[in-house]
């Protein structure tokens, strides 16, 4: 049965380690719904969080053949109930838009906050899960959105053992 997995990968910060890993979904005919690559709570490791759709089975076999790279140091996957997860958007629009103050009442019920004024755009920033994000781009649409992103899912695990609780335990097996 397929479902949402987050795959966090900590590497150390190599020229080409996001290519390999990659090739390893490539292989296996899955499809990375998103990614995101940044430092972490340990200094010079890289945190990749991974997102994808499929079955334990696959995503078990996945994360063993992404440990088996060499600047890999720990791969782990967790469902969406394992994690706190979030994500980001922003979305431009023409500054002059006369609507009464209905724009202010949809940032406000949608949490959003306006980054930037300028005579021509406005841009707006939402935080949260990926359907509040669709839901305020639905919203703003009939306004003329000019521009829209996205950022990839930045998750963390509820369980509470760290990356530097396996380093330690790795060392000690050496």
């Amino acid at each position: 049965m397929e479902q949402t997995f987050n795959i966090s990968v900590f590497t150390e910060n190599s020229i080409g380690i996001l290519n390999r890993i990659t090739i390893i979904f490539t292989r296996r005919h899955l499809n990375i719904e998103s990614i995101t690559a940044s430092e972490c709570e340990v200094p010079g490791v890289f945190r990749y969080t991974i997102v994808v759709n499929t079955s334990e089975e696959k995503v078990i076999k996945v994360v063993n053949q992404i440990e088996k790279q060499v600047d890999v140091l720990k791969a782990f996957y967790h469902s969406d109930s394992e994690v706190v997860y979030q994500e980001m958007a922003l979305y431009k629009l023409p500054t002059n838009l006369n609507n009464g103050g209905e724009m202010e009442q949809i940032l406000r019920m949608h949490h959003a906050r306006i980054l930037s004024l300028s005579p021509e755009f406005t841009t707006i920033e939402k935080t949260g899960r990926p359907e509040e994000i669709n839901s305020l781009f639905e919203a703003l649409h009939p306004f003329g959105v000019l521009e829209y992103a996205k950022s990839g899912r930045v998750a963390i695990s509820k369980p509470m053992k760290t990356l530097e609780d396996y380093l330690t335990e790795m060392s000690f097996e050496v």
